[in-house]
């Protein structure tokens, strides 16, 4: 098979449909990211203990739920492939089996999340930080069915090219947030000042909007454009749902490998002081924060990849992976050079703590180093996913992170005195490692993709030969 350059005008049009489609994902992945921030900085000024324990209490949480978003996550080959071959009813039976798989999950997962405060004190984690993170947890747990429920609309509705809504939705969820926030914390529209509990009530209601709103979204689109999915029966397919635990499975672990790694070193930097906590938090913050970009790429990559391999342009798919990560990369070059540039300005949007600046300015810049590699790996992992390989991300992030990232943290932190800048120093090179071997995960897969005839089935029903 004779492989052919595209011309420049070709790859333009494909950046710019790739671009169309991550800008208001990426915008929408901010807007998720900005009401942890924004929950973050509310309770700073109520006391760094307040800072801690939310950001434990959020991280701890989120790691659990985040199990079930990578289950959803299998949604995206899946439905991007059948929209790209003009199946319209077979996206709407992934979207059934996509809702009773979250109401299969909401029990378990609500269940690990009540968990979680006893377990803490096992976790020899700062007690009074501890005491002040377990209500905190107790009542997220309770946004846990409209947060999968979302999660599973999001990915629909992204996956046939309907982003501007989700961006929608985010953006006016966070006004709820800071608006509950403001209300509930500090006790403002005759309401009782309820500390940090009310941040969580706040972030609980702001999820019921999403879904809400979401579900809105869908029921208009079906009266202004019928697809059918009205007057498809919901049916729960067990050939479906396995097919959705092959894919969703690695995914999920990918996630919880990677998400449980800054959990983890978050629960040991608690067995430090709470200003160390505080600071980690914050930049943990703002990491995420900048994060959510390339996030948002990579899943308008894994999107658009997974749309051309549906219409069999499998040359087009290659191409469209390797954009998203180029523009990954570029995007999060700039937020290094702004944690490099203005460490203290950014702090300072969070609390007015001198101790914890200091600390934080010298983990923004240890953070400014990691930036271009998160957009790689981040958006590689996309791609990958897009063509059906969710396997490889889940064995390198267990390699790169809990292999030698995480212990190499804690040597440097407890063994060698550095304290929270050791885990982050261990944290940084497990991403760069990631990054690199993604990279050639990536070259290796787009091969494969490249060379396939146009007779083969979808990707996403074919595993990857490693």
């Amino acid at each position: 098979m004779t492989l052919t350059r595209p011309n420049t005008a070709v790859l333009q049009q494909e950046m710019r449909s790739l671009a169309l489609l991550a800008v208001p994902v990426a915008i929408a992945e901010l807007g998720w990211m900005l009401m942890t921030v924004v929950d973050t900085a509310m309770v700073g000024h109520w006391s760094a203990i307040a800072i801690a324990a939310t950001g434990l209490g959020g991280v701890l949480y989120t790691t659990i739920v985040l199990f079930g978003f990578g289950l959803l996550l299998s949604m995206d080959p899946l439905i991007a492939q059948a929209f790209g071959a003009g199946d319209m009813p077979d996206c709407h039976h992934t979207l059934h089996q996509g809702i009773f798989l979250s109401l299969a999950l909401t029990l378990p997962l609500m269940a690990l999340s009540y968990l979680l405060p006893s377990a803490l004190l096992h976790w020899n984690v700062n007690p009074v930080v501890t005491r002040a993170a377990a209500p905190f947890i107790r009542i997220l747990a309770f946004g846990t069915l409209p947060l999968l429920l979302y999660a599973c609309l999001r990915r629909y509705l992204q996956a046939l090219h309907l982003v501007r809504p989700i961006m929608l939705a985010l953006l006016t969820a966070n006004l709820i947030n800071a608006l509950g926030d403001w209300a509930l914390i500090y006790g403002h529209l005759g309401l009782r000042a309820r500390g940090i509990v009310g941040a969580a009530w706040a972030t609980d209601i702001s999820r019921v909007y999403l879904m809400l709103y979401l579900a809105g979204v869908i029921l208009l689109q079906e009266r202004k454009h019928p697809t059918g999915l009205l007057h498809q029966l919901p049916r729960l397919d067990f050939v479906r749902l396995r097919q959705m635990l092959h894919l969703g499975l690695p995914a999920s672990g990918q996630i919880l490998l990677e998400m449980g790694a800054f959990a983890a070193a978050t629960v040991l930097i608690g067995r430090l002081s709470a200003v160390a906590l505080a600071a980690h938090q914050i930049v943990l913050n703002c990491a995420t924060l900048t994060y959510a970009v390339p996030l948002g790429i990579g899943s308008a990559t894994a999107i658009s990849v997974g749309h051309a391999i549906g219409r069999k342009d499998f040359a087009s798919a290659v191409r469209t992976g390797w954009l998203g990560i180029a523009l990954g990369a570029a995007c999060m070059s700039v937020s290094a050079a702004l944690f490099f540039l203005f460490p203290r300005q950014i702090l300072h949007i969070y609390t007015n703590d001198a101790h914890v600046i200091a600390i934080g300015s010298g983990l923004l810049l240890i953070a400014a180093f990691f930036q271009l590699f998160d957009g790689i790996q981040t958006v590689t992992t996309g791609a990958l996913r897009g063509a059906g390989d969710t396997h490889i991300s889940m064995l390198l992030n267990l390699v790169c992170y809990w292999g030698i990232g995480i212990p190499l943290g804690a040597a440097l932190g407890f063994g060698l005195g550095h304290g929270v800048y050791g885990f982050w120093i261990g944290l940084s090179l497990a991403i760069v490692l990631l990054a690199c071997t993604l990279l050639i995960a990536w070259h290796r897969v787009a091969r494969k993709i490249q060379l396939r005839p146009a007779t083969d089935p979808l990707v996403a029903e074919v595993p990857m030969d490693w």
